[in-house]
């Protein structure tokens, strides 16, 4: 068995996947961009593209499963190469969602164009999406570079966007009880809030598998938490449909 030409194709079938992974990494960082940058400026156009786009993604996402599969059935391949096809295939999981999420929050900018306005609101919002944006580059960039320490800094950095949404979370809840004529927009608004939160959680997770890659475990200990508004709200409030 000529085991160098095994390898050759092997290492070929992944980068094919990789490659994917990174086109569809940096659609998913666009529409996250872009569906912040409607919402701010009411740009319904813009919106609409976010939605659009986001077909291409899940077809990204799809080919990179399709193909992770083929290698896993084809290659046989060892521990090392088996972790980064596996991580490949989660990573890609998580970009989707995130993708998804991008795309809920584009859909509600058309609604909250013509909503009561909410005062206050918007730059904590935007707080948060610079905060899961900025996670999301470095938990890739971790990826690429193998980067244990960079991958745990991620982490770390989810209790942040949690402590963020807590903040807006009170924040809209003062807002709804005392001009009761917003409560449609502040509705809105936390369905967004709860999006880039959940964003945050599945960059958090593409960080964990970038330790899980390097170090061939998973994380032992529980990510740090910090949303504590479950006991107020249904804890799959804000999810996609």
């Amino acid at each position: 068995m000529d085991t160098k030409h095994i390898s050759s194709a092997f290492d070929r079938d992944l980068q094919g996947a990789q490659a994917m992974l990174m086109t569809m990494a940096a659609q998913v960082e666009t529409a996250m961009l872009r569906a912040a940058e409607a919402l701010a400026t009411n740009n319904l156009e813009m919106a609409e593209t976010v939605r659009k786009n986001d077909r291409a993604i899940d077809e990204l996402e799809e080919g990179i499963k399709i193909d992770c599969a083929r290698i896993l059935a084809t290659r046989s391949p060892n521990a090392g190469d088996l972790r980064t096809v596996l991580t490949v295939m989660s990573i890609a999981s998580n970009l989707e969602r995130c993708g998804d999420y991008a795309k809920n929050i584009a859909k509600r900018t058309s609604v909250l164009a013509d909503a009561h306005p909410v005062k206050d609101v918007s730059p904590a919002l935007r707080r948060m999406q610079k905060a899961v944006v900025a996670m999301m580059g470095d938990a890739l960039d971790a990826y690429t570079r193998r980067d244990l320490e960079i991958a745990q800094e991620v982490r770390e950095r989810d209790r942040e966007v949690d402590e963020l949404y807590n903040t807006l979370f009170r924040s809209l809840l003062t807002h709804m009880m005392e001009e009761p004529q917003s409560i449609t927009a502040c509705m809105h608004l936390h369905f967004i809030a709860k999006n880039i939160e959940r964003m945050g959680d599945h960059t958090t997770s593409v960080a964990e598998q970038v330790i899980y890659l390097v170090t061939g475990e998973l994380p032992d200990e529980d990510r740090p938490k910090g949303d504590l508004t479950s006991l107020s709200s249904p804890e799959s409030f804000g999810d996609p449909a």
